[in-house]
């Protein structure tokens, strides 16, 4: 794994909103990712397959209603109603189809978002293999030197397995969704297959960062431009697509508009996202991903550094949280 940046990568990160760097894993450390990522995503499917036949987990209540609405009204009734709603209600926070309780888009997997990829979150706490690569100071050593923070958290990591032939990931900004907000917030892209044009790479509107707003997003449906009428100035901007070879990474500004094609090859395109929070950010009122507990247990302007959620990766000063290494995997917490 690398462990730092250069001036040139820097600058683009900051000037465009993303830089790729390739070959960013050795070797043996993609093999590590990738089989690791492969065998956590598969434990966490079973768990939901098994929870959902035994009624130990319980669908969330719009795919309870979906299928029985769709009975009675039929598939174009129940989108027209659903598209009502939500010029109604707003655009959303959460993807639709994304189930906190699983921290899975794959409680559905007939819903739109559900073919979008195969999401999964919080694997790292779950397989010290996969924590030993993710709980890394250099990663946030060089997070921080890209945004400029004087230290980074871990947000969140999920796999991304983007399956054969199936929809495309709509235009979107990763920050607003999140529980924090803050112009320094990343996500980094790991590419565990060579991501090419024709499996879903993913693609950024360069310099978008400087001009999108935490109050302007839309959730990743069907609507696959929908972004680009809240920001109609984006629409004169070429998109950069990002192949990269597998190992490869890249960072992006929690800000820059990306989002990626279909996946039109009979193979997976496997991803892994690793989502930095800045050290010293505070809690925005959002629920996301935290924890149910944790989240109860917040106010609005609270900082987020409880150690097992968002453990420290790296501060400008070297130093670490107390009796805890930069490889060591946080504890787990009640969701």
């Amino acid at each position: 794994m690398l462990d730092r940046v250069t001036p040139e990568q820097i600058e683009t990160y900051r000037t465009q909103g993303f830089v790729v760097i390739e070959d960013f894993l050795s070797p043996q450390e993609l093999a590590q990712w990738r089989d690791t990522a492969d065998q956590a995503v598969q434990r966490r499917l079973r768990a939901i397959s098994d929870g959902m036949a035994s009624g130990t987990v319980k669908k969330t209540l719009g795919d309870r209603f979906r299928a029985p609405a769709k009975a009675m009204l039929g598939q174009k009734t129940v989108e027209t109603a659903r598209s009502v709603l939500r010029k109604i209600l707003g655009s959303k926070r959460i993807p639709i189809g994304f189930n906190g309780t699983l921290n899975s888009n794959q409680g559905n997997p007939e819903s739109y978002y559900a073919k979008v990829y195969t999401q999964v979150i919080h694997l790292a706490k779950e397989d010290p293999r996969l924590g030993e690569l993710i709980f890394n100071e250099r990663l946030g050593k060089i997070a921080s030197a890209l945004s400029g923070a004087s230290g980074m958290r871990l947000y969140h990591d999920q796999a991304l397995f983007k399956q054969a032939y199936g929809n495309p990931t709509a235009w979107h900004l990763d920050n607003p969704y999140w529980a924090f907000h803050s112009d320094r917030a990343m996500t980094m892209w790991v590419a565990l297959d060579d991501a090419t044009l024709t499996n879903g790479c993913i693609c950024y509107i360069p310099g978008s960062h400087k001009q999108a707003s935490h109050t302007k997003n839309l959730s990743i449906g069907d609507n696959f431009a929908g972004l680009l009428k809240m920001y109609p100035d984006w629409m004169k901007i070429d998109p950069v697509s990002c192949p990269c070879r597998a190992g490869s990474v890249v960072f992006h500004n929690g800000m820059t508009a990306h989002g990626a094609g279909v996946n039109i090859t009979n193979k997976p395109r496997r991803a892994y996202a690793v989502a930095f929070m800045p050290d010293g950010s505070t809690f925005n009122g959002i629920k996301d991903v935290l924890p149910d507990e944790y989240f109860k247990s917040l106010k609005v302007g609270d900082l987020l550094n409880n150690e097992k959620v968002h453990p420290l990766l790296w501060r400008d000063s070297g130093n670490q949280t107390p009796n805890k290494t930069a490889t060591a995997t946080p504890e787990p917490v009640a969701v």
